[in-house]
């Protein structure tokens, strides 16, 4: 486990675990799809880690650096809105 920020905020004060040992987190927006891999350490300290799982048949992007480099740049240029408009017909 890496903790990619420090900065944490409380977000809500003496919350009890529920008589099944839930804790519910009303006050966080949760993403769909979301998973989390949980950590506790020596004093008790809990994080939550999300997690989202990609399918089988796009691994292959993340295992090739060159395919996954171009798509950010792509990405990166249409957010800066250096696009062209192409007519697939006359390729």
């Amino acid at each position: 486990m890496i903790i990619r920020d420090q900065d944490f905020n409380k977000i809500a004060d003496s919350i009890k675990p529920d008589a099944k040992n839930r804790v519910v987190l009303r006050h966080v927006h949760i993403e769909d799809g979301v998973t989390y891999h949980i950590y506790k350490n020596a004093l008790g300290q809990i994080i939550l880690d999300p997690q989202v799982t990609i399918p089988a048949s796009e691994v292959w992007l993340f295992n090739n650096q060159d395919a996954l480099t171009s798509v950010k740049k792509g990405l990166a240029d249409v957010a800066k809105g250096r696009v062209l408009k192409i007519n697939i017909d006359s390729l």
